[in-house]
């Protein structure tokens, strides 16, 4: 493209027709829109669709051309491609307006812990994600009804793969893990049943139960504490409380040690990052 052309490309995207320098947010949509898709396929080893798609979302949302994207750029909601990557700042762009896009951008960002082979095509995504950390949460002080799907999504925009994996609501979520002392296998239940531990027997149900102690806010720190703060913040009484259950301490059903569940959790359970 010659320089006189590609001016008036920037302009265009920053939507004005004057002459002065381009916007910083200009050159970010001109540098998304001259990817090199040769070489970037998408789960059906294709190069060509994925960028196709984007001009028609971009242009009107289309609910078919998102179902499409969705499963060229996610495996089965669990194995990111590299067209994912190469997508990613564009769908960011739209996601202030697009749920659709807000959701395909955090799917791939939950993604993106796995052996997907595109560590460079992530790293060229840092000033988008920083752009939709400070987006998502903005979204979450909306207080919507899928609440829990944003509040994983920033997790994962975090590079807090780990608990954008696992967490779940606390209607009835398990955790299980080795105790630390003992090594014997622990169930941490924190939903509408209780907030205990215990040993999970598989006739008898979980068995000698102990209660769990909540962290107080107080004493939360990093990710815990944000997660906490963040929950309270938006009216998420529930969330706050499993929080401070999953982030305080249990005691062992066997050897009656005390422990950090989510240290212990992480422990047993983080995945091994490139």
């Amino acid at each position: 493209m010659r320089q006189a052309g590609a001016r008036a490309w920037i302009q265009h995207l920053s939507g004005g027709s004057g002459t002065g320098a381009p916007t910083p947010a200009a050159m970010r949509r001109f540098n998304d829109q001259v990817v090199n898709w040769a070489p970037v396929r998408d789960c059906y080893g294709e190069v060509d669709r994925v960028p196709a798609l984007l001009e028609q979302v971009e242009l009107q949302d289309n609910l078919e051309a998102w179902q499409e994207l969705g499963y060229r750029l996610v495996l089965e909601h669990d194995l990111v491609f590299p067209a994912g990557f190469a997508a990613l700042p564009r769908l960011i762009r739209l996601a202030s307006e697009s749920a659709p896009a807000r959701g395909l951008a955090g799917s791939i960002l939950r993604c993106a812990a796995g052996h997907h082979g595109c560590d460079d095509l992530l790293a060229d995504c840092a000033d988008a994600i920083a752009e939709f950390r400070e987006l998502l949460d903005r979204h979450l002080q909306t207080r919507p009804v899928d609440y829990l799907t944003p509040f994983r999504d920033l997790l994962a925009a975090k590079e807090q793969y780990h608990w954008s994996a696992v967490l779940g609501d606390f209607t009835d979520d398990c955790y299980h893990l080795p105790c630390p002392h003992c090594a014997v296998e622990v169930t941490i239940a924190v939903g509408d049943y209780g907030r205990y531990s215990a040993i999970r027997d598989w006739h008898q149900g979980d068995v000698d139960r102990r209660g769990l102690r909540p962290a107080p806010s107080e004493e939360l720190s990093g990710i815990g504490r944000w997660m906490h703060e963040t929950a309270v913040r938006d009216g998420r009484e529930a969330l706050a409380d499993g929080i401070a259950h999953l982030f305080g301490r249990a005691e062992c059903p066997r050897c009656a040690s005390v422990f950090n569940i989510a240290d212990e959790y992480t422990s047993a359970n983080c995945p091994v990052l490139r």
